[in-house]
């Protein structure tokens, strides 16, 4: 039986596509920005170096866990004998959550893999198996990862409030710099985009019979449900977002610049 673009339940064209719009745009822009960012983390984690500039410890490195600098390391160096650089202890959580996302993934296959390039444009591939062996199998371990983004995030947001802390030398009292702002944007995207997750909408509300004998998650499904609405949004901007940060502090790190203080 044939499959993928000769199967019998696909339309029978024989020109590639009958659309007349730029919908090649779309795929190649995610092609080139995913690029562009998969290049920049590649360099930044293996760097093993800039990733903290008090009192602001980079996303990327978050929780430093290995052989880091001093005061970078707020839950201990269980892994201080990891020979390599410590973004590489935790990266896989975060990296993996995002790898297999549900909305990553459609913009991905598209970009990538050309599997379909575009919606009612035909992909090159002619043989389609789906999800379903390897290595794309792996995918349906999404949900949990989705629980290590949960624990990332709650990180993420205690890295925020140290970042109030005054630097070492500086005088008592709160610290509030740029980095500070930028640090809690981004981890107010990092929440949306996890909570906006489509695991999250079945953990809350998934394989419930009867919605109102559980008036408490169904609330809260139509919560996760409304940010569910922008999750490809919230999945660009936490991106953008967290590449802005770590780049602000390898700059501050490298003294390219002095942190803007409010108070």
């Amino acid at each position: 039986m044939t499959t993928g673009v000769t199967g019998p339940s696909r339309a029978r064209i024989d020109v590639k596509t009958l659309r007349e719009d730029r919908w090649w745009l779309a795929p190649l822009t995610t092609f080139v920005v995913f690029s562009a960012f998969v290049v920049y983390a590649t360099w930044r984690a293996f760097a093993g170096a800039h990733y903290f500039s008090e009192p602001y410890l980079s996303p990327f490195y978050s929780p430093c866990l290995g052989d880091c600098v001093e005061g970078a390391s707020d839950f201990g160096q269980p892994f201080a004998w990891w020979p390599l650089s410590a973004a590489l202890i935790i990266l896989i959580f975060p990296l993996g959550f995002r790898m297999t996302c549900y909305y990553y993934r459609k913009a991905y296959y598209r970009a990538f893999w050309l599997s379909p390039p575009a919606c009612a444009v035909a992909e090159p591939h002619k043989k389609y198996s789906g999800e379903t062996r390897l290595p794309l199998i792996l995918q349906n371990v999404h949900r949990y990862f989705w629980y290590a983004a949960l624990l990332v995030a709650l990180i993420l947001t205690y890295d925020v409030l140290l970042a109030f802390r005054p630097a070492e030398g500086e005088p008592t009292g709160i610290h509030m710099g740029l980095g500070t702002v930028l640090m809690a944007i981004n981890v107010v995207y990092i929440w949306l985009y996890t909570l906006s997750c489509h695991s999250c909408r079945h953990a809350v509300g998934g394989r419930l019979r009867h919605f109102s004998k559980h008036p408490v998650r169904y609330k809260l499904w139509t919560w996760v449900s409304k940010l569910n609405l922008n999750h490809a949004r919230y999945a660009w901007v936490s991106l953008f977002s967290v590449a802005l940060v770590d780049l602000y502090i390898y700059l501050l790190a490298i003294n390219a610049f002095e942190d803007p203080r409010f108070f």
